[in-house]
C-alpha cells in the first residue's frame, strides 16, 4: 500500500493549485508561426485552444511583444467572398477546444518588431476574461518543414 499513497499524495496538492486559481484553464498546443517573407507586416498564427477546467472561459484578446499588435481573427465567407474579421472574444466550454488553422480562426500579428524567421520562438499572452494571462510561445516553422524532416528520416536507414 505504501507506493499507492506516496503517488496519490501529490494529487490534492495539484488540484488545489488549479482551483485557487480559477476554474477554467487555458491549455495551448501545437502552436506555430508561418514564416513570412521577408519585410511582411502581417503573420498569422495557428494552435490548438482548449478548456481544461471546470468553468467556461473566454479569451479576450492576445498579445505578444514581438509584435506592435495581434489580435484573434477569423476569416468568413459571405456572398463567396472570404473576408477576415477580428474577434472580440473567444468561448470555450468546460472541455471544449477550438482549433486556429488556416482559414479559420487564427492570430493575426502585426507589425514585427524584428525579423522573423523560422525557428524562433515568439512569446504570445492570451488575455482571458475573467483576468487571467496565460503565456505561452508560437515556434515559427516555414510552411515546407514537414516535407524537409521527412527527407532527413530516409537517411538513417543505411
Amino acid at each position: 500500500m505504501r507506493l499507492l499513497s506516496t503517488g496519490f499524495a501529490a494529487l490534492p496538492l495539484l488540484l488545489a493549485a488549479g482551483f485557487a486559481q480559477a476554474a477554467g484553464r487555458l491549455v495551448v498546443t501545437d502552436a506555430w508561426i508561418r514564416e513570412p517573407p521577408p519585410g511582411a507586416t502581417m503573420l498569422a498564427g495557428y494552435a490548438n485552444l482548449k478548456n481544461d477546467g471546470d468553468e467556461a472561459i473566454s479569451v479576450l484578446t492576445v498579445q505578444s511583444d514581438a509584435f506592435r499588435m495581434a489580435s484573434l481573427h477569423e476569416t468568413v465567407v459571405a456572398e463567396g467572398m472570404s473576408k477576415m474579421r477580428e474577434l472580440h472574444r473567444l468561448d470555450l466550454a468546460p472541455g471544449a477546444s477550438v482549433e486556429l488553422k488556416p482559414g479559420g480562426k487564427h492570430l493575426m500579428l502585426m507589425h514585427p518588431r524584428s525579423e522573423v524567421h523560422a525557428g524562433d520562438r515568439i512569446d504570445v499572452r492570451f488575455l482571458l476574461g475573467d483576468g487571467q494571462r496565460v503565456e505561452t510561445y508560437f515556434v515559427v516553422s516555414a510552411p515546407a518543414a514537414e516535407a524537409a524532416e521527412d527527407d532527413h528520416s530516409h537517411h538513417h536507414s543505411h
